[in-house]
Formats: C-alpha cells, sequence, structure tokens
C-alpha cells in the first residue's frame, strides 16, 4: 500500500497558482493574457473598495460595469474563482504572489518593461532597513512606511513579515503609503495589501510631481479608523517640531517625502467628505 505524501505548504501554494493560471488563461483565448490579467486586478480592487469606501463608491462601481461588458457570461463567472484561488493562494504564506505572477507569465518584458524585484530580496532589503522598530511604535502606536514606487506591493509586503517576525501584528501596528504611476500595479499592491489586512493609503500617481489620480484605501485602513491616527500622529509631530527649523532632505529623501505630503492631502480630503462611519 502506497503512502500518501503529506500536502507542504509549497505544493498548496504552486496548486493554487496553478489554478489562477489556467483560468487567466481560459478567460485569455478570446482576449488578450495581460488585459485579462490586468482587468482581474481592477475588478477584484473594486469589489473590495466598493465594500468599504463609500465616498468612491459610485464611481467605481460603474467601473466594474464597464469592464464586464467587454466578456461573456462565462468569462465574467470565473473572475471570482480567479479571486477566490488568489485568496487560498496568499493563505500559505507571505510572498509577492500577483508579483511573482505577473513575472511568470512574461508580462513584465513584453508590457510596458516592468520587473519587480524577487520577494527573497525585498525581505532581505526589509530586514535590513526596518530593523528593530518597537520603540517607534511605542512613541507614535505605529510605523509608517512609505513606497515612492511600489510595483506589485512586495516590499511592503515583505515589510509586514519583518514585523510579523519580531512578534509585532502588522496589522495594528504599521500604516503603509504606496504610490505607483500605473494603474495596474495600483491595483495589485491595493489588492495584496487588502488580502493580509494592511492599513494602507495606495495611490495612482507620480510621487516626484506630487500627482494624485486616484488613491485606494484599504479594509483594515478604513476598519482602524486611520485617517484619524494619522491626522493625531502628524498633528503631535507639528507640535514637538522646534519652529524655523524645517528638515533636511537629501536627494534620495525627495520622492518619500513628497509622498508623505501627498498623503497628508488625501487624509485630510476624506475628513472634509462622507465615510463608512
Amino acid at each position: 500500500m502506497k503512502k500518501r505524501m503529506a500536502r507542504t505548504p509549497q505544493a498548496g501554494a504552486d496548486a493554487r497558482k496553478k489554478e489562477l493560471i489556467s483560468l487567466l488563461r481560459d478567460n485569455a483565448r478570446p482576449h488578450r493574457l495581460h488585459e485579462v490579467f490586468s482587468d482581474f486586478v481592477e475588478l477584484s480592487a473594486l469589489t473590495i473598495s466598493n465594500a468599504v469606501d463609500r465616498i468612491q463608491y459610485e464611481p467605481r462601481e460603474a467601473r466594474y460595469l464597464q469592464i464586464v461588458q467587454r466578456y461573456e457570461r462565462e468569462e465574467v463567472e470565473r473572475f471570482p474563482r480567479m479571486f477566490a484561488a488568489l485568496v487560498e493562494w496568499m493563505e500559505e504564506g507571505f510572498a509577492d504572489n500577483l508579483g511573482d505572477l505577473f513575472m511568470f507569465l512574461d508580462m513584465g518584458d513584453r508590457w510596458k518593461g516592468q520587473f519587480f524585484t524577487p520577494f527573497s530580496i525585498a525581505a532581505l532589503m526589509a530586514r535590513l532597513s526596518l530593523g528593530e522598530v518597537r520603540a517607534q511604535i511605542e512613541r507614535d502606536g505605529f510605523v509608517s512606511i512609505n513606497e515612492p514606487a511600489c510595483g506589485a506591493g512586495g516590499m511592503l509586503v515583505a515589510c509586514a513579515e519583518t514585523l510579523h517576525e519580531q512578534g509585532i501584528n502588522f496589522q495594528q501596528a504599521m500604516h503603509a503609503t504606496a504610490i505607483d504611476i500605473d494603474a495596474t500595479a495600483v491595483h495589485m499592491t491595493y489588492l495584496q495589501l487588502s488580502l493580509r489586512h494592511v492599513p494602507a493609503i495606495v495611490i495612482h500617481g507620480n510621487a516626484l510631481a506630487m500627482e494624485e489620480r486616484a488613491h485606494w484605501v484599504t479594509p483594515a485602513h478604513v476598519l482602524g479608523d486611520w485617517d484619524r491616527r494619522l491626522r493625531q500622529r502628524d498633528a503631535a509631530h507639528e507640535m514637538a517640531t522646534p519652529p524655523f527649523m524645517p528638515p533636511r532632505l537629501s536627494v534620495e529623501d525627495a520622492p518619500v517625502a513628497a509622498l508623505d505630503s501627498v498623503a497628508r492631502q488625501i487624509v485630510a480630503l476624506r475628513a472634509e467628505q462622507l465615510g463608512l462611519f
């Protein structure tokens, strides 16, 4: 009698990845694969956003309907199955799932020349960059991480993993602000952070130009009342800053500082509008 092989986390992850790829390719028969992938991440992002961000509900619902009109009924029904496969894949552990999928399907080379950092390298960079963050969390209540060129969000996922390894609940003690000039990258980042319940603002725009075309707040951001928490943090820092002493910024710091400024404007704008609560 043959012994059954135990299911390993990697085997489970590979199975879910293969399932998602199969569904994407099924929908790509009458369409282009990169368009199906882009529509999948946008539809998923729209679905999550419309469940928590009432401020932007109507235009995003209209955008959802505009996308699905391009597909036959059987094809539309595959998108929720893709979402379920992605959720099950992400349950296998920390990884840049969508970035990995994007590169596996060779879309980085053939579409817009985008290439994403392997997650193992992102994880090493996160550990080296963050170090021990408990002191900052004790002071501010959380740690803020700004990513001015977020890609698929792999670096932010790696930061969440780093906090998890230190025994810190990143879902309560970490807030991310991310920006990218490419809409599909924004949707990938938003989707990965939302499904890991990372409080975050993901911005479609340009950090250097301080340009914001659209913003996406994750469920953890909304449910955790992070607009208020960020305003309180900023107010406390302003009171503690000595007068006539503006911080000196290097060239390397400029994109992060610009992104922080854009995020503050978004938080202030949202405070003036009706939200979920």
